[in-house]
C-alpha cells in the first residue's frame, strides 16, 4: 500500500466534505444567525462527550486488534457488544438526568418543541454506530474507504439540512440532517467490510479492555481538545457567541485535515511494523508524520492571520469579532497537530499507557485553564486556555515518545515549510493591498487570495525541498508512473 497515496486520498475526503460543511455553515449563519448556530454546536458538542462514554475506547481497540490480523471476527463482535452495553448504561443515566440537560441547553425550546433529550439520544445512537463501522474499516487497512465515506456523510447531511431549513424547521432541521449522513455511511460502510462476526471469549473482551482502558483517554483528549471550550462557553457566555466561537473552530480545524489524514493512515501502518519488530520501519513513518503533519496548517495560520477578518465577515457581520479568536485557535490547531502524530505513534507501538498519562495531563490542563480564562477574561479565554494546553501536551508527547522509539525531527522539512509560508504571506499582503484598493467584495477576494496563497506556497515548498519532491513524484500517480 503506498501510504502517501492513501493519505492524499483520505486528505481529499476530508477536505470535500469540510468544504460541503464550510458550504453548509456559511448558508446556516447568514438565514439562522450566529444563536441557533451556537444551539447547534452544544448539542453536537454533548453527542461527542456523550459518544466518547459509550463507548469508552472501544473502536480504538477494535481498530487495533483487527490491524494485528489475528481472530478479527471475535475481537468486532466483542467490540459491538460492548458498545451496546456501555452505550445503553449511558442512555440510561442520560434519561434520568434529561431536566439538567434541558436546563443547560436553555434556549433550545425556543426553537424546537421536542425536548433535546431525545435528540441527543438518537443522535448517540446514530453516531456509535457509524464510528464503530469505521474503525472495523480502518482496522482492515482500509483507511482510503473510510476516509471517503466523510464527504458522503457531510455531503448528504448538508443537503438535508439545507432542504429542512428552507422548509422552515431551522435547529431541528441541522440536527436531523446530522443523524441522516451518520445513518447512511454507517450503513455504507457495512458493505465494505470483509471481517465476519465469530462468536468471542472472555479473552477477546479482556484484550480490548486492556488496549481500551487507556485508548479511550486520547478520545477524550480529542473531545476536550475540540468541544470542552464550547461546553464552557456555554455555561458562561451568550449563546450567539458560542456560535461565533463555533464557527472560529470549523475554520481553524479545517487546516488540520490533512495532518488528521495523515495520522489516521499511519497509524495502522506502525502498528504492523511495530508487531513484525519492524522498529526502523516504525522510526521512519514518524519522521514523515511530524514532516507533514504541519504542511497544510503552517500556511494556514499565516494566511489566517491575514485574512482572518474577511473570511469571518463572509459568514455574516456579527462573526467578524471572532478575529482574534481565530488566530489563536490556528495556533492551537498547529500544536495539536504535531502532538496527535505523536500520540498516534505512542498509540500504535503498544503504549496507550504514556498516552493515557499525556491525555489526563492535557485534558486536566485544558478544562481548568478554560474554566479559569473564560471566567477572568471571557470567551477569548477559551482560545488562550486551548493553545496552552496544545504547547503542553506537544513538549509531554514528545519527550514520552522518544523514550520509546528511536527517531529524528524533521527540523530541516518544518523549517523549509515555515520559510515557504513567509514567502507566501508577503505575497499575500501585497494582494491585499490590491483589492482594498480596488474594493473588491469579500466573497470575491477570499477564495481569489486564498487560491493565490497556496499556489505561492505550494510552488516555493517544490522549489525549495527536494524530499517534498520526491514524495510528490512517488504519491501523484502521473508521475509515478513516468
Amino acid at each position: 500500500m503506498r501510504i502517501g497515496q492513501t493519505s492524499i486520498v483520505v486528505f481529499l475526503s476530508k477536505l470535500t466534505s469540510s468544504a460541503l460543511g464550510f458550504l453548509g455553515t456559511i448558508y446556516f449563519a447568514r438565514v439562522l444567525g450566529a444563536e441557533v448556530l451556537g444551539l447547534y454546536a452544544l448539542v453536537i458538542a454533548l453527542v461527542g462527550w456523550l459518544k466518547l462514554g459509550g463507548s469508552m475506547g472501544v473502536g480504538t481497540a477494535v481498530t487495533k486488534r483487527v490491524s494485528e490480523g489475528d481472530e478479527q471476527g471475535a475481537y468486532v463482535a466483542a467490540g459491538v457488544l460492548s458498545t451496546l452495553a456501555i452505550g445503553g448504561l449511558v442512555s440510561v443515566l442520560l434519561l434520568l438526568g434529561r431536566g439538567y440537560l434541558a436546563d443547560y441547553v436553555g434556549e433550545f425550546d425556543a426553537y424546537v418543541a421536542v425536548s433535546v433529550v431525545w435528540f441527543v439520544l438518537a443522535l448517540l445512537a446514530i453516531k456509535l454506530f457509524y464510528k464503530l463501522v469505521l474503525a472495523v474499516l480502518e482496522g482492515e487497512r482500509k483507511v482510503h474507504l473510510a476516509g471517503l465515506l466523510a464527504p458522503v456523510r457531510i455531503g448528504v447531511a448538508t443537503l438535508v439540512q439545507i432542504g429542512l431549513v428552507i422548509a422552515g424547521f431551522s435547529l431541528a432541521g441541522l440536527l436531523v440532517g446530522y443523524g441522516v449522513g451518520g445513518v447512511l455511511i454507517g450503513v455504507l460502510g457495512l458493505l465494505y467490510v470483509s471481517t465476519s462476526l465469530e462468536r468471542p471469549r472472555k479473552r477477546h473482551f479482556r484484550s480490548l479492555y486492556e488496549y481500551a482502558k487507556y485508548a479511550w483517554l486520547g478520545g477524550l483528549k480529542s473531545r476536550s481538545f475540540n468541544d470542552v471550550d464550547i461546553l464552557v462557553l456555554g455555561a458562561f457566555v451568550p449563546t450567539a457567541l458560542v456560535g461565533v466561537y463555533a464557527v472560529a473552530w470549523s475554520i481553524a480545524k479545517f487546516l488540520d485535515l490533512f495532518g488528521t489524514a495523515v495520522s489516521d493512515t499511519l497509524f495502522p501502518e506502525i502498528s504492523r511494523a511495530t508487531a513484525d519488530g519492524e522498529d526502523a520501519t516504525a522510526s521512519q513513518l514518524v519522521e514523515d508524520s511530524l514532516a507533514y503533519g504541519g504542511l497544510i496548517v503552517v500556511p494556514g495560520l499565516v494566511g489566517g492571520l491575514l485574512v482572518g477578518d474577511r473570511l469571518l465577515a463572509i459568514y455574516g457581520p456579527e462573526f467578524v469579532q471572532g478575529t482574534a479568536v481565530l488566530g489563536l485557535l490556528l495556533v492551537a490547531t498547529l500544536l495539536y497537530g504535531y502532538q496527535k502524530q505523536l500520540l498516534t505513534a505512542l498509540n500504535a507501538v503498544d503504549r496507550p499507557d504514556l498516552a493515557f498519562r499525556i491525555n489526563l495531563a492535557f485534558i486536566t490542563v485544558n478544562a481548568v485553564l478554560n474554566v479559569v480564562l473564560v471566567w477572568q477574561i471571557g470567551w477569548r479565554g477559551a482560545a488562550i486556555a486551548t493553545a496552552l494546553s496544545a504547547g503542553i501536551g506537544l513538549v509531554l508527547a514528545y519527550a514520552a515518545l522518544t523514550d520509546v522509539l528511536a527517531f529524528r525531527t524533521p527540523i530541516r522539512e518544518i523549517g523549509r515549510q515555515w520559510v515557504s509560508a513567509g514567502l507566501m504571506g508577503g505575497g499575500v499582503w501585497l494582494v491585499l493591498e490590491l483589492v482594498e484598493t480596488a474594493e473588491v467584495g469579500n466573497l470575491v477576494a477570499v477564495p481569489a487570495v486564498v487560491a493565490f496563497g497556496a499556489g505561492l506556497y505550494f510552488t516555493t515548498l517544490l522549489g525549495i525541498s527536494g524530499q517534498f519532491r520526491r514524495t510528490v513524484q512517488r504519491n501523484l500517480p502521473l508521475l509515478s508512473s513516468r
